[in-house]
Protein backbone atom coordinates (compact mmCIF):
# COMPACT_ATOMS: atom_id res chain seq x y z
CA UNK A 1 0.00 0.00 0.00
CA UNK A 2 1.60 3.09 -1.05
CA UNK A 3 -1.66 5.22 -0.70
CA UNK A 4 -4.07 6.22 2.71
CA UNK A 5 -7.39 7.83 1.73
CA UNK A 6 -7.55 10.69 4.57
CA UNK A 7 -10.56 12.68 5.83
CA UNK A 8 -12.97 13.67 2.85
CA UNK A 9 -10.96 13.80 0.11
CA UNK A 10 -7.38 13.91 1.53
CA UNK A 11 -4.26 11.57 1.04
CA UNK A 12 -1.18 10.47 2.37
CA UNK A 13 0.76 8.73 -0.53
CA UNK A 14 4.76 7.72 -0.35
CA UNK A 15 6.25 8.88 -3.34
CA UNK A 16 10.20 7.21 -2.48
CA UNK A 17 12.58 6.60 0.19
CA UNK A 18 15.85 6.29 0.36
CA UNK A 19 17.54 3.46 3.07
CA UNK A 20 16.60 0.96 5.77
CA UNK A 21 17.49 0.65 9.23
CA UNK A 22 20.45 -0.90 8.08
CA UNK A 23 21.34 2.31 6.91
CA UNK A 24 21.21 3.60 10.38
CA UNK A 25 23.54 0.80 11.75
CA UNK A 26 26.17 1.62 8.99
CA UNK A 27 26.02 4.93 9.67
CA UNK A 28 26.83 5.14 12.97
CA UNK A 29 29.59 2.65 12.45
CA UNK A 30 31.10 4.30 9.43
CA UNK A 31 33.53 5.84 12.08
CA UNK A 32 35.04 2.47 12.96
CA UNK A 33 35.06 1.25 9.31
CA UNK A 34 32.86 -1.24 9.67
CA UNK A 35 29.50 -2.23 7.87
CA UNK A 36 26.64 -5.22 8.15
CA UNK A 37 25.16 -6.56 5.21
CA UNK A 38 21.80 -7.76 6.87
CA UNK A 39 20.41 -6.51 10.43
CA UNK A 40 21.45 -8.78 13.16
CA UNK A 41 20.13 -8.24 17.20
CA UNK A 42 23.33 -6.94 17.99
CA UNK A 43 22.29 -4.04 14.97
CA UNK A 44 18.98 -3.67 16.48
CA UNK A 45 20.25 -3.64 20.18
CA UNK A 46 22.61 -0.42 18.77
CA UNK A 47 19.75 1.08 17.31
CA UNK A 48 17.98 0.75 20.96
CA UNK A 49 21.26 2.61 22.19
CA UNK A 50 21.58 5.31 19.67
CA UNK A 51 17.95 6.24 20.31
CA UNK A 52 17.97 5.66 24.19
CA UNK A 53 20.85 7.82 24.58
CA UNK A 54 20.18 10.62 21.71
CA UNK A 55 22.96 9.93 19.39
CA UNK A 56 20.46 10.84 16.62
CA UNK A 57 22.43 12.04 13.38
CA UNK A 58 22.39 8.23 12.57
CA UNK A 59 18.51 8.49 11.82
CA UNK A 60 18.99 11.21 9.53
CA UNK A 61 20.75 9.57 7.00
CA UNK A 62 17.34 7.46 6.39
CA UNK A 63 14.80 9.35 3.91
CA UNK A 64 11.14 9.64 3.12
CA UNK A 65 9.33 11.11 0.68
CA UNK A 66 5.42 11.26 0.94
CA UNK A 67 2.86 13.48 -1.55
CA UNK A 68 0.27 14.74 0.97
CA UNK A 69 -3.20 16.48 -0.11
CA UNK A 70 -5.04 18.22 3.17
CA UNK A 71 -6.79 21.06 4.29
CA UNK A 72 -4.97 24.40 4.69
CA UNK A 73 -5.16 24.32 8.60
CA UNK A 74 -3.32 21.28 8.20
CA UNK A 75 -1.21 21.92 6.08
CA UNK A 76 -0.08 25.27 8.59
CA UNK A 77 0.27 22.97 11.34
CA UNK A 78 2.23 20.51 9.73
CA UNK A 79 4.64 23.01 7.99
CA UNK A 80 6.43 24.36 11.61
CA UNK A 81 7.70 21.10 11.43
CA UNK A 82 9.95 21.92 8.73
CA UNK A 83 10.51 25.60 9.94
CA UNK A 84 11.87 23.99 13.44
CA UNK A 85 13.66 20.81 11.26
CA UNK A 86 17.34 22.45 12.30
CA UNK A 87 16.73 24.24 15.64
CA UNK A 88 14.60 21.76 17.62
CA UNK A 89 17.15 19.73 20.60
CA UNK A 90 19.81 17.60 19.23
CA UNK A 91 19.09 17.51 15.83
CA UNK A 92 20.56 20.10 13.20
CA UNK A 93 18.35 17.85 10.93
CA UNK A 94 18.42 19.70 7.21
CA UNK A 95 17.41 17.01 5.67
CA UNK A 96 13.95 18.57 5.22
CA UNK A 97 12.47 19.83 2.01
CA UNK A 98 8.38 20.76 1.39
CA UNK A 99 7.07 22.14 -2.28
CA UNK A 100 3.67 23.36 -2.21
CA UNK A 101 0.87 24.00 -4.98
CA UNK A 102 -0.04 27.59 -4.39
CA UNK A 103 -2.48 28.36 -7.05
CA UNK A 104 -0.15 31.17 -8.52
CA UNK A 105 0.38 28.99 -11.94
CA UNK A 106 -2.47 26.64 -12.25
CA UNK A 107 -6.44 27.45 -11.74
CA UNK A 108 -7.15 23.41 -10.54
CA UNK A 109 -10.82 23.00 -9.52
CA UNK A 110 -10.48 24.21 -5.31
CA UNK A 111 -11.88 21.44 -3.01
CA UNK A 112 -12.91 22.60 0.64
CA UNK A 113 -13.01 20.35 3.66
CA UNK A 114 -16.54 20.29 5.00
CA UNK A 115 -16.75 18.31 8.40
CA UNK A 116 -20.24 16.34 8.36
CA UNK A 117 -22.93 17.44 10.82
CA UNK A 118 -21.68 14.89 13.17
CA UNK A 119 -17.82 15.86 13.06
CA UNK A 120 -18.31 19.92 14.85
CA UNK A 121 -16.69 19.21 17.92
CA UNK A 122 -17.18 21.66 20.88
CA UNK A 123 -14.76 23.67 22.29
CA UNK A 124 -12.57 21.88 25.84
CA UNK A 125 -13.64 22.70 28.84
CA UNK A 126 -10.18 22.78 30.69
CA UNK A 127 -7.90 24.71 27.46
CA UNK A 128 -7.83 27.66 25.37
CA UNK A 129 -7.38 25.39 22.37
CA UNK A 130 -8.02 21.66 21.00
CA UNK A 131 -11.77 20.36 21.00
CA UNK A 132 -13.98 18.88 23.19
CA UNK A 133 -17.11 16.11 22.28
CA UNK A 134 -19.35 16.48 18.90
CA UNK A 135 -21.84 19.05 19.54
CA UNK A 136 -25.17 18.14 18.92
CA UNK A 137 -25.84 16.82 15.61
CA UNK A 138 -28.76 19.54 14.79
CA UNK A 139 -26.16 22.48 15.25
CA UNK A 140 -23.68 20.41 13.30
CA UNK A 141 -26.14 20.41 10.49
CA UNK A 142 -26.59 24.27 10.45
CA UNK A 143 -22.78 25.03 10.49
CA UNK A 144 -22.30 22.20 7.96
CA UNK A 145 -24.74 24.53 5.48
CA UNK A 146 -23.40 27.62 6.46
CA UNK A 147 -19.56 26.47 5.73
CA UNK A 148 -20.69 25.26 2.24
CA UNK A 149 -22.48 27.93 1.44
CA UNK A 150 -19.57 30.56 1.93
CA UNK A 151 -17.40 28.30 0.39
CA UNK A 152 -19.79 28.27 -3.09
CA UNK A 153 -20.01 32.07 -2.54
CA UNK A 154 -15.88 32.08 -2.50
CA UNK A 155 -15.86 29.90 -5.48
CA UNK A 156 -18.05 32.21 -7.31
CA UNK A 157 -16.43 35.33 -6.41
CA UNK A 158 -12.65 33.15 -7.67
CA UNK A 159 -14.37 32.36 -10.59
CA UNK A 160 -16.10 35.43 -11.57
CA UNK A 161 -12.71 37.26 -11.13
CA UNK A 162 -10.85 34.59 -13.55
CA UNK A 163 -13.34 35.18 -16.47
CA UNK A 164 -12.82 39.22 -15.52
CA UNK A 165 -9.00 38.54 -16.61
CA UNK A 166 -8.20 38.56 -12.80
CA UNK A 167 -4.30 36.88 -12.49
CA UNK A 168 -4.20 33.75 -10.75
CA UNK A 169 -2.31 35.23 -8.27
CA UNK A 170 -4.92 37.58 -7.16
CA UNK A 171 -8.20 35.66 -7.92
CA UNK A 172 -7.20 33.23 -5.40
CA UNK A 173 -8.28 35.70 -2.45
CA UNK A 174 -11.64 35.08 -3.07
CA UNK A 175 -10.93 31.38 -1.96
CA UNK A 176 -11.74 30.57 1.99
CA UNK A 177 -8.68 29.48 3.12
CA UNK A 178 -8.04 27.32 5.97
CA UNK A 179 -10.42 24.73 4.73
CA UNK A 180 -9.21 24.76 1.13
CA UNK A 181 -7.41 21.45 0.05
CA UNK A 182 -3.33 21.60 -1.34
CA UNK A 183 -1.04 19.31 -2.17
CA UNK A 184 2.88 19.66 -1.43
CA UNK A 185 5.87 16.95 -1.49
CA UNK A 186 7.46 16.55 2.17
CA UNK A 187 10.39 14.70 2.51
CA UNK A 188 12.07 14.19 5.35
CA UNK A 189 14.53 11.92 7.39
CA UNK A 190 13.38 9.45 9.69
CA UNK A 191 14.07 11.04 12.81
CA UNK A 192 12.23 14.36 11.11
CA UNK A 193 9.27 12.12 10.63
CA UNK A 194 9.49 10.45 14.22
CA UNK A 195 9.70 13.84 16.03
CA UNK A 196 6.58 14.91 13.55
CA UNK A 197 4.22 11.32 14.73
CA UNK A 198 5.48 11.53 18.57
CA UNK A 199 3.43 14.90 18.75
CA UNK A 200 0.81 14.98 16.22
CA UNK A 201 -0.29 11.05 17.05
CA UNK A 202 -0.78 12.54 20.77
CA UNK A 203 -4.54 12.11 22.00
CA UNK A 204 -4.50 16.39 22.17
CA UNK A 205 -3.26 16.84 18.89
CA UNK A 206 -5.83 18.15 16.59
CA UNK A 207 -7.83 15.21 14.82
CA UNK A 208 -7.55 16.28 11.59
CA UNK A 209 -3.99 15.97 11.49
CA UNK A 210 -3.67 13.27 14.01
CA UNK A 211 -5.15 11.00 10.92
CA UNK A 212 -3.02 12.13 8.96
CA UNK A 213 -0.25 11.29 10.63
CA UNK A 214 -1.92 7.79 11.49
CA UNK A 215 -1.41 7.45 7.94
CA UNK A 216 2.13 8.55 7.90
CA UNK A 217 3.06 6.17 10.24
CA UNK A 218 1.36 3.11 8.37
CA UNK A 219 3.16 4.07 5.57
CA UNK A 220 6.33 4.22 7.15
CA UNK A 221 7.04 1.78 9.72
CA UNK A 222 7.31 -1.12 7.05
CA UNK A 223 10.21 0.61 6.15
CA UNK A 224 12.18 1.59 8.93
CA UNK A 225 10.51 -1.09 11.86
CA UNK A 226 13.47 -0.89 14.63
CA UNK A 227 14.05 2.74 14.20
CA UNK A 228 9.88 3.94 14.29
CA UNK A 229 9.70 1.81 17.18
CA UNK A 230 12.93 2.90 18.95
CA UNK A 231 11.36 7.00 18.63
CA UNK A 232 8.24 7.05 18.28
CA UNK A 233 6.12 6.27 21.51
CA UNK A 234 4.98 2.72 21.85
CA UNK A 235 1.32 3.62 22.12
CA UNK A 236 1.28 5.41 19.02
CA UNK A 237 3.08 2.22 17.17
CA UNK A 238 -0.69 0.22 17.58
CA UNK A 239 -2.11 -0.49 13.86
CA UNK A 240 -4.48 1.67 13.34
CA UNK A 241 -8.09 1.01 10.32
CA UNK A 242 -8.41 2.83 7.69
Amino acid sequence: MSIINVLDQGYVRLVNHMGSDLTVVNAARVSYAKQSEELSERDIRLIQFLAREGHTSPFRHAIAQFEIYAPLMVARQWWKYVVGAAHYEGTGDSLEAWNESSRRYITEEPAFYIPQAGEWRAKPESSKQGSGEPIAWELGEKHTEALMAYVELGIANYEAALQDGICAEQARLFLPSYGMYVRWYWTASVQSVAHFLSQRLEHDAQKEIQLYAKAVLELIKPLFPVSLEQLVAESHLVPQSH
